[in-house]
């Protein structure tokens, strides 16, 4: 089965060898997204809330790219540095899905860059 890379305008280079999305068959696999501006610092320090934000606007990017819409989303992995962040990452995940909800597990870990918050993957069925 084909692949095709899903890389939207205007993206920083990653810090490893992947692409911000994957598609095959119609599903569309996001990448790890982390709160990093296109230099790969991490943005909003401190804040869960606009971490969240800014890793979700970057799916809806890598989404809308390939065609879809974040109500194609169909399931998340979210990780956490901490759970004292859990409320402030599901207020503003509800504004990017307020119908029917994707999937999704989250987990509290440490992430690659100390600063950063949250990462979310998503997998979205666009095609077919």
């Amino acid at each position: 089965m084909p692949k095709t890379s899903i890389i939207p305008e205007g993206s920083g280079k990653p810090l490893a060898p992947y692409v911000p999305g994957s598609m095959a068959d119609g599903v569309l696999y996001v990448a790890g997204t982390l709160p990093f501006d296109k230099d790969n610092n991490v943005v909003h320090v401190g804040d869960p809330e606009a971490q969240t934000r800014h890793v979700l606007e970057t799916i809806k990017g890598v989404v809308e790219a390939a065609g879809g819409t974040m109500d194609d989303v169909t399931f998340n992995m979210i990780m956490i540095t901490d759970w004292d962040h859990y409320g402030a990452v599901n207020k503003v995940y509800a504004e990017y899905f307020p119908g029917e909800k994707p999937a999704r597990y989250c987990i509290q870990c440490g992430l690659v860059k100390p600063d950063a918050l949250v990462e979310i993957a998503s997998i979205a069925h666009i095609g077919k």
